[in-house]
């Protein structure tokens, strides 16, 4: 009897440890799919220009110490035609020093505000260069107003041209593309882990959205790229290209996030109609007047950075058209 009595007792402990370790290893499990359905967090340093008021990005998988370069700025006097790349330079520091691998130099599109230093860091590092697939479309708008027969266009200047639902790689991390045009058709949007690149399709909350009446640009096709933005889960961590500092506003500020241009955004938050919005922006962009560097930035960026065919004797030239633009 006594000897009847231990082992059922042996059995009962038996089985309450058994169910304790299934217990164990299903909490496990909920734990490793619950980290394997979170974003994945991409650390991002900003490197701000104030000369062009442009943000220019490293993005890294802290995993694997892949980064990629998105918006990079090459230094243009427009009084001399001198260039730098200071700038590109102090980005290219930040990864000596951090031993990080340059996989991707990435452009949101063609800027008509800045020069792209992307030749310059592909030079560098080897990085391949990427762009819209659209940009075939502004290369074809502004080939003859700059006289720019040199250049097929058809995007071939560029390493990697990036459709809507395309994904490249960035260590564990994966760039995900989202066509968003209206600013420019070739707009796009790069999502990686839970950080969208908006380029200049939004700025922060108090200062708005980007002008539409460059060639190509359509301010109702801005609203809806813009809703497919706000549409993302709310704390997803939004980075601009540029930033001039809204009146009453005394730093500049480049990060946001989704749900702060839902509830803020002067131009476009939660609520605001299609019909209000292309009234406020067409009525806001017929008082704009054209970037300083829009003659320069648009033909060079618009060969991936580089700069028009030199003459015989080695001298480059930007073409600058008198009453086209």
């Amino acid at each position: 009897m006594t000897g009847g009595k231990k082992g059922a007792g042996q059995a009962g402990r038996d089985e309450r440890s058994a169910a304790a370790l299934r217990q164990n290893l299903h909490k496990r499990k909920q734990q490793a799919r619950s980290r394997a359905e979170a974003p994945a967090i991409a650390e991002v340093e900003c490197f701000f220009h104030e000369p062009t008021f442009t943000a220019t990005y490293l993005v890294t998988d802290p995993e694997s110490g892949d980064a990629a370069i998105i918006d990079a700025v090459l230094d243009y006097e427009g009084s001399s035609g001198r260039t730098r790349t200071t700038h590109a330079d102090n980005v290219l520091e930040a990864v000596e020093k951090r031993g990080l691998k340059v996989r991707w130099i990435l452009e949101t599109h063609v800027h008509a505000d800045h020069l792209s230093a992307a030749q310059h860091l592909k030079k560098v590092t080897g990085a391949p260069i990427g762009i819209g697939t659209h940009v075939a479309v502004v290369q074809k708008t502004f080939r003859p107003v700059f006289a720019a027969w040199d250049m097929v266009p058809d995007g071939s200047q560029f390493d990697r041209l990036f459709a809507e639902g395309d994904s490249a790689p960035l260590g564990r991390l994966s760039i995900e593309v989202m066509h968003t045009p209206g600013h420019t058709p070739a707009c796009i949007t790069y999502r990686i882990g839970n950080a969208i690149f908006v380029g200049d399709t939004m700025f922060m909350p108090d200062y708005g959205s980007a002008r539409c009446d460059f060639p190509g640009g359509d301010a109702a096709t801005l609203y809806r790229s813009v809703r497919r933005l706000l549409a993302l889960p709310g704390d997803t961590r939004m980075f601009l290209c540029h930033d001039y500092k809204a009146p009453g506003r005394d730093s500049f500020v480049w990060e946001t996030s989704v749900k702060a241009q839902r509830e803020g955004n002067i131009h476009i938050k939660d609520g605001v109609s299609e019909a209000d919005f292309v009234e406020l922006r067409r009525g806001r962009d017929a008082k704009l007047s054209m970037p300083a560097l829009i003659l320069p930035s648009v033909q060079v960026n618009m060969r991936a950075g580089r700069f028009p065919p030199a003459d015989a004797d080695g001298a480059v030239h930007i073409r600058i058209p008198v009453d086209r633009i």
